[in-house]
């Protein structure tokens, strides 16, 4: 999945989703379809996207929208729509994007009684292999056209659950039963988030549906750009060499407005920052330097802090909603918010491809070296750095570090004479001799009986 910079929806452009053929955007037009204006029934109005054609030419909505209360929504809130993407007189094997409803089933009508306007609620049926992910409303009693909505392929979309109560018709006096209900994506697979559009689904009775297949939400892969790692320092003499080396940008998660709280309603928020970069830059810092002058091999040790911060990783996510080694968010980001989603970074980009604990591990660590004679050693560990930018190039919330335990960096110098005759063991829990620190302990050893170019060593 990447992103198409074809589309724009004012007063800012946006890059539309794009998911094989299937582009994605969002609007903040509606229109109103009808409104309950009954004294004894549940307030709500009920809209439908209509991005303007000159702002989202070819844009349709999956569904209509349920709003509690009978205010205007139009520019406060934002819903996705859709598009077929242009393959420029190509073909896609699996075939359009998007399809129209092969037809309409009616579910529910309101009776001709003089407190309740003339409507009625349609559920597309849609053509083989596609799949309708909303209801429509009609301010009467006609089937829709079937321009007002479309279908996706199947193959688009993930099956989600039904969450919420958003509507039920007691009160109206409608003879028929009827209720509306939040539709909730799945648990998002890592490098993936799974959205729905902020339609709903309904059923003829009050009773929660449960039948599988009767909710489809949206997804997307969370775009990447990433870069090679900096290279690993050398040795070049015997002198204490600089505590880190150059810093380097080296993977950047590009994330949709509607995936990060920044404390903004969500039609400003989305005009002001439609994607977010978290990035993450990568450095090699020194951990511990010596310079053996005698003729005999030595041990040299060093104690190393790790910079992950369990505190500072709560502030982050709690103003950001973004969870760094699992999926969010864990509550809903506000109540204004019509795209409810799951969403999970990669674990490439989180150091948590084995397990997420070493996020929660902040004891230090032992570090233990054989110098060999007339030689020195110098040991570096990586450091991750992540910061949440805006569009405007402005900073979310707090920054935030890791220290990546697997990526020990041994160099010596003369360099025809590193050795190395024991890979790092695994990371134990006991203190090595003579040190206090509690925290595991990583052995780089150099004895002189072998003779092996410049090494890496890691710990898992």
């Amino acid at each position: 999945m990447t992103l198409e910079e074809n589309a724009a929806s004012p007063p800012r452009p946006m890059q539309p989703i794009t998911h094989d053929n299937l582009l994605i955007n969002f609007t903040t037009e509606f229109h109103r379809v009808w409104s309950i204006n009954s004294a004894k029934a549940k307030p709500g109005t009920f809209w439908r996207p209509t991005p303007a054609p000159d702002a989202l030419p070819g844009y349709f909505p999956l569904g209509d929208l349920f709003i509690p209360g009978s205010f205007n929504i139009n520019g406060d809130m934002v819903s996705a729509v859709v598009c077929e993407k242009d393959l420029k007189g190509a073909k896609n094997s699996k075939g359009n994007a998007l399809a129209k409803p092969a037809d309409f089933e009616l579910v529910w009508n309101e009776s001709p009684s003089p407190s309740v306007t003339r409507t009625s609620i349609w559920r597309p049926i849609p053509p083989a292999g596609y799949v309708a992910l909303g209801l429509v409303c009609a301010s009467d009693h006609r089937k829709p056209s079937p321009n007002t909505v479309r279908c996706v392929r199947a193959d688009l979309v993930v099956e989600a659950t039904v969450g919420d109560l958003l509507w039920n018709d007691k009160g109206t006096g409608a003879k028929l039963s009827f209720s509306a209900w939040t539709i909730q994506p799945p648990t998002a697979e890592p490098g993936e988030i799974c959205f729905a559009p902020g339609t709903f689904v309904g059923v003829e009775t009050y009773s929660k549906p449960t039948a599988p297949g009767t909710a489809y939400a949206l997804r997307m892969q969370i775009p990447m750009q990433i870069t090679a790692a900096p290279q690993a320092p050398m040795l070049a003499g015997y002198a204490h060499p600089p505590s880190s080396e150059a810093v380097k940008v080296t993977q950047v998660a590009r994330l949709p407005w509607f995936a990060v709280r920044d404390h903004a309603d969500p039609a400003e928020q989305f005009f002001s920052s439609p994607y977010y970069e978290l990035k993450r830059t990568d450095e090699y810092v020194l951990i511990g330097h010596d310079h053996n002058t005698s003729d005999n091999t030595r041990a040299a040790k060093w104690i190393t802090h790790r910079t992950q911060n369990p505190i500072g990783l709560r502030v982050f996510s709690g103003l950001t909603s973004i969870e760094i080694d699992k999926a969010w968010p864990s509550v809903a980001l506000s109540d204004r918010r019509v795209t409810k989603l799951s969403a999970r970074l990669p674990e490439h980009f989180t150091h948590s491809e084995n397990s997420a604990s070493g996020w929660m591990e902040s004891r230090p660590q032992a570090v233990i070296a054989m110098v060999a004679k007339q030689t020195a050693v110098a040991v570096y560990q990586m450091e991750s750095h992540y910061k949440l930018i805006r569009e405007d190039g402005t900073q979310v919330a707090v920054e935030f570090r890791y220290t990546d335990d697997s990526s020990f960096h041994l160099t010596q110098f003369p360099p025809e004479q590193i050795e190395i005759a024991n890979a790092c063991r695994q990371l134990t829990m006991s203190t090595p001799p003579g040190s206090e620190d509690s925290g595991g302990a990583v052995d780089i050893i150099a004895p002189s009986a072998l003779e092996l170019p410049t090494a890496t060593d890691s710990a898992p």
